[in-house]
């Protein structure tokens, strides 16, 4: 067939997609048999479909339900009802022009006699008839199509008005049911078409345009005003405005949600000053809706959705939108079921059978599952417990420490001022691991191991750099308050047992020890305005003296090296490396639980906790905010496992990277415990300067973390994926800073120009980690 013919059967077949009403012939008129009789002979390939004596006999069979007839008997019967009329002027004769079928039916009341017979008395005629004066809105077709004709089905109405604007599409196919033929026509059209083949004396009327501001007076009040409003639709703006309108003129409204059976109604008919959606959107701003792009619409969205009873499955698809999802999944059977519970509510509705306002659910996964194990699950442990003063003091006896006859006696105020100073240091995830004890004239700094135990922190290395960065600032002060200082790290030789410092006065030279340099006094003054600034920012070129400033400062610790990389082409393998380590940690069940225990969800448990990640400190959009949230259901992580999801958790790092001037890694000689204290002193060093110079530090070091648990721990804790693809990551960072393979690396940060922080991380008071004896 040629090119040319194809475009005129397009044309052709297009000009009569937007028919959507059969022709009903009555024969006992002339006009319309005339017209029949015009019609058969210019309609060529014309399908007739006369079933009349079938339908006489079903009538006649349902009026008689005592009687046990044959089929000759109930011939007869329908013979005598005709009364000598001509079977083929009896009923009506419909005309589908879209198919080009004739098809011969009952009159109309016969016709409903019959169709709706098997319904007594389910529902009785007296309901019936009731229903059939109905007036039933459906806005959004892709769910509404199966609800409409569910109530079609029932005849749960006298006319429905159908709104959508989309044409219909493969990928509807997979929850509206209907023919491929009928791909590229107006869903509206589509679904009039198939209640009308269905029965031919049911109103419908459709709006192809979808539900708009200009037609929604005629949707809801022309030829008489809606008794149901059947919201399905996906514009938000929409969703609310039509609610409004239905609150006004007291319409209830009914919306499935297409997961876990969830049915929301609201009846605005008893209730004229209901909130819209059951109040969950009472603290937005709804008359903003209609400007709003994607993401400022998603605060309005998860309210809808009931972000926290939707099922895990839809949760972590939500993740992969944008992703591997160009939107999120609706399932047939999902459809059907909210179809058969929408039908069902409105019907009730109407006869007013049910009189209540609420979000429902009919889980299928939960009434109907497997019965639940009978094992009682164990709590999981770690094996640390709190570090007590007791246990401190017993330790610092058994190291047989003798204190200095020069050190000096410091007084409480001192001690306050120092350990502010020292607790205003970084830490992974704000833990804050450290106990301070105050004995016999020495500060003793211990690592409090219930207070950091998670996958990243593998041999400590990740507290002992934070406890380092506290062992700077304390120098730092304690400089400041014109006191010298020595310090003895006892790592590795004790677990717990950090460090002993001893204090003298100024130019005052220890019998033991060696005193701290002053090489970096003047860093004292940042100590409070340092801190993790996640703002993204634009990338800027840094003078190369500011650079050079941080990695001087950082090199003043015995044997650290600041490697710094700035070039684009560098940088965007630092986000390809950073980005998928934070895929591969939060897609790892155990750390991801480290994570989300990690993040202080709200200001009051944040103010409550007082450590922990800020969620108001962490940069994110409207949607990673909601991805994030999602992301902690259980069960959402096991989900984007099985899938080989996850790519999202890749965002928030390479963003971070993005806007990155430069990226910095400390390393020190060897991976040791006093290496990695040791280079968190060095970290701090450089972040303070950075913070003096006015540039902003970022930790992005998750990768250092997990490449030391690769290489040092063999990998324990991750699957043979994960192993995979961190090795061949590892090997892109080791050539990216030309690392040897006898260096400790340290710690991984992004320097970048930014805004200045709005929310610091909280910390525990002194009191609270201060002990004294």
């Amino acid at each position: 067939m040629s090119e040319t013919l194809f475009a005129s059967l397009e044309r052709k077949a297009s000009s009569s997609d937007t028919v959507y009403h059969p022709r009903v012939f009555y024969l006992q008129q002339d006009a319309d048999r005339k017209e029949l009789d015009k019609l058969i002979k210019d309609v060529p390939h014309l399908q007739i479909s006369n079933e009349i004596y079938s339908q006489l006999r079903e009538l006649l069979k349902s009026r008689n339900p005592k009687l046990k007839l044959n089929t000759d008997q109930l011939n007869e019967l329908a013979d005598h009802h005709l009364k000598g009329f001509n079977p083929d002027e009896y009923g009506a004769w419909v005309y589908y022009p879209w198919s080009s079928r004739l098809v011969h039916v009952l009159g109309e009341s016969e016709f409903i006699e019959v169709r709706t017979n098997r319904n007594q008395y389910k529902i009785t005629v007296q309901e019936r008839d009731r229903l059939g004066k109905l007036k039933i809105g459906v806005v959004g077709l892709s769910v509404g199509k199966t609800i409409a004709m569910a109530m079609a089905l029932e005849r749960s109405f006298g006319e429905i008005r159908l709104a959508d604007f989309d044409l219909l599409e493969l990928t509807n196919m997979n929850r509206i049911q209907t023919g491929l033929h009928n791909i590229g026509i107006s869903k509206a059209i589509v679904v009039a078409r198939e209640i009308a083949e269905m029965d031919p004396y049911l109103k419908t009327v459709c709006y192809t345009d979808g539900l708009t501001e200009e037609n929604m007076d005629d949707f809801f009040e022309k030829g008489g005003k809606l008794d149901i409003l059947v919201e399905e639709c996906d514009g938000l703006d929409i969703k609310i405005q039509c609610r409004i309108k239905a609150r006004a003129m007291r319409i209830p409204v009914v919306m499935d949600m297409n997961d876990r059976g969830t049915l929301d109604v609201e009846r605005f008919d008893l209730e004229p000053d209901r909130p819209l959606l059951h109040g969950m959107i009472d603290h937005l701003d709804i008359s903003r809706i209609k400007n709003l792009n994607n993401e400022e619409k998603v605060p309005y969205i998860l309210p809808m959705l009931g972000a926290e009873t939707i099922s895990s499955k839809l949760k972590a698809s939500m993740i992969e939108i944008g992703q591997t999802l160009t939107t999120w999944p609706q399932l047939g059977s999902s459809v059907v079921l909210g179809a058969a519970l929408a039908a069902d509510v409105c019907r009730r509705i109407s006869l007013d059978q049910f009189h209540e306002s609420g979000r429902y659910f009919v889980d299928l996964e939960e009434l109907i599952c497997d019965k639940p194990s009978s094992a009682v699950a164990q709590p999981e442990t770690t094996g640390e417990t709190v570090l007590t003063q007791k246990e401190m003091h017993d330790t610092i006896q058994k190291q047989n420490i003798v204190p200095d006859d020069q050190q000096l006696e410091l007084n409480k105020t001192q001690l306050v001022t120092l350990i502010s100073a020292a607790i205003a240091a970084p830490t992974g995830a704000n833990c804050q691991p450290w106990k301070w004890l105050y004995t016999n004239k020495s500060l003793y700094l211990f690592h409090d191991r219930i207070r950091s135990v998670s996958l990243l922190d593998f041999q400590n290395t990740a507290s002992h750099i934070g406890l380092g960065a506290a062992t700077e600032n304390l120098i730092l002060k304690a400089h400041e308050l014109n006191l010298e200082v020595s310090t003895d790290c006892l790592l590795p030789s004790s677990s717990k047992l950090v460090s002993v410092f001893r204090f003298y006065s100024k130019n005052q030279v220890p019998s033991t020890g060696i005193l701290e340099s002053h090489d970096c006094d003047m860093l004292s003054g940042t100590i409070f305005s340092r801190g993790t600034n996640r703002k993204y920012g634009q990338r800027q070129n840094l003078a190369p003296h500011l650079l050079e400033e941080i990695k001087r400062a950082s090199q003043t610790i015995h044997g650290a090296e600041l490697k710094i990389i700035s070039s684009s082409k560098e940088l965007d393998e630092v986000a390809d490396i950073v980005g998928a380590v934070d895929r591969i940690r939060l897609m790892s069940e155990e750390d991801h639980r480290d994570f989300v225990s990690e993040i202080r969800w709200t200001p009051e448990e944040a103010a409550k906790t007082k450590d922990g990640v800020d969620l108001a400190t962490i940069e994110l959009t409207p949607s990673e905010l909601a991805g994030l949230r999602m992301s902690t259901a259980p069960g959402v992580i096991h989900h984007l496992n099985e899938w080989k999801g996850g790519q999202a958790f890749e965002k928030m790092g390479r963003k971070a990277i993005a806007s990155a001037s430069a990226v910095g890694l400390v390393t020190m000689p060897a991976y040791s415990p006093f290496n990695f204290y040791n280079g968190g002193r060095a970290l701090q060093k450089a972040w303070l300067q950075a913070n003096k110079s006015g540039l902003s530090v970022h930790p992005v070091s998750a990768c250092t973390f997990f490449f030391h648990r690769l290489i040092q721990g063999n990998g324990a804790g991750f699957t043979p994926a994960m192993k995979e693809e961190l090795q061949d990551l590892r090997s892109r960072f080791i050539r990216l800073f030309s690392l040897s393979p006898e260096l400790g690396e340290i710690f991984l940060f992004r320097i970048h120009v930014a805004d200045q922080i709005d929310v610091r991380a909280l910390r525990r008071p002194v009191d609270d980690v201060l002990y004294l004896e």
